[in-house]
């Protein structure tokens, strides 16, 4: 088995505002560092289109509808100030979806050992009937509930190592004791949840906040003295990662002033628990990283961890 890697074209046709750091050259970088020799062996295929029954495992109908609703012919339309959409956001999003869903569903039959999908617009500040911070849909939170659905897996982990609170997320799981939902992020920064007294309702929400400059050395801490011993005790059988890498020192979007080896090493470190209680089994999803060179690397780090490099 290897390591899957799922991307799409209409990724490209998903348009944002001149000057947005969410913008289709972000994927660019990923497919460009990923044409590297070292990764000849990854297995590739294309996100296919989600449906809207996925889609409806975590967000409620009206707000799904109100989306198609909104989906312009041409030009922009704004959700928030942050947030809007092109004539090829919706397919860009339901790809996204469906990517998230094919990668779980080759994980668990055992094609590949374990997948990342590269696609945008990224998710998990999507609430169940909210757009915001770039995000429409919540496709680490569909990938995890997909798999209990269909699969009847018991625990799923959903680990958030972007820069930003995975607010989406923690608010589609937040009363749910069969997800665990576990999140690194800089604080104070947007969307401005995640202190560490935010549990749950069933203490399944472990948040690790960290401060502006805190670099990896605490990063690699909350990790060794929180969110790991939680995981183990949780025991999931699968895990999915929010995989966001603007916690890079080079991203224009916050100061957390982590490397790419960083990166590299929480995958290794939750590969560890993936392989003692999982099987192994990881879907990994594209969130943030804005810088497109720091973006490049960290993906190639992270990506390389995943193959067993």
């Amino acid at each position: 088995m290897t390591t899957l890697v799922l991307t799409h074209a209409a990724s490209f046709d998903h348009l944002t505002p001149p000057g947005h750091p969410e913008r289709p050259d972000r994927i660019r970088a990923i497919d460009e560092v990923l044409t590297a020799d070292h990764f000849r062996d990854l297995a590739r295929g294309e996100a296919p289109q989600g449906s809207l029954d996925s889609v409806a495992l975590c967000h409620n109908e009206h707000y799904i509808a109100e989306l198609r609703h909104l989906s312009p012919e041409n030009g922009l339309v704004y959700l928030d100030s942050d947030t809007s959409m092109s004539p090829g956001t919706w397919e860009a999003a339901m790809r996204g979806v469906g990517g998230a869903i094919a990668a779980t569903e080759a994980v668990i039959a055992g094609h590949a050992s374990n997948a990342f999908v590269a696609t945008r617009p990224p998710g998990h500040h999507a609430e169940t009937g909210r757009a915001m911070g770039f995000c429409l849909f919540d496709q680490a939170a569909i990938a995890a509930r997909h798999a209990q659905r269909k699969h009847g897996i018991d625990r799923v982990a959903v680990v958030d190592f972007d820069v930003h609170h995975g607010n989406g997320t923690q608010d589609i799981f937040w009363a749910d004791r069969s997800v665990m939902y576990c999140s690194t992020h800089q604080m104070p920064l947007f969307p401005g949840s995640g202190a560490s007294s935010e549990r749950g309702d069933h203490d399944t929400i472990v948040n690790a906040p960290l401060a502006s400059g805190d670099g990896g050395a605490r990063f690699r801490a909350a990790f060794e003295n929180l969110i790991l011993p939680r995981l183990r005790k949780f025991a999931p059988e699968l895990i999915v990662i929010s995989a966001g890498f603007d916690a890079h020192s080079r991203d224009p979007l916050a100061t957390l002033n982590l490397a790419a080896s960083d990166f590299e090493w929480v995958t290794r470190k939750v590969m560890d628990i993936a392989d003692a209680t999982a099987g192994g089994r990881i879907v990994s999803v594209l969130e943030g990283g804005y810088d497109l060179k720091a973006l490049g690397e960290s993906v190639a780090a992270h990506v390389a961890a995943l193959m067993g490099a």
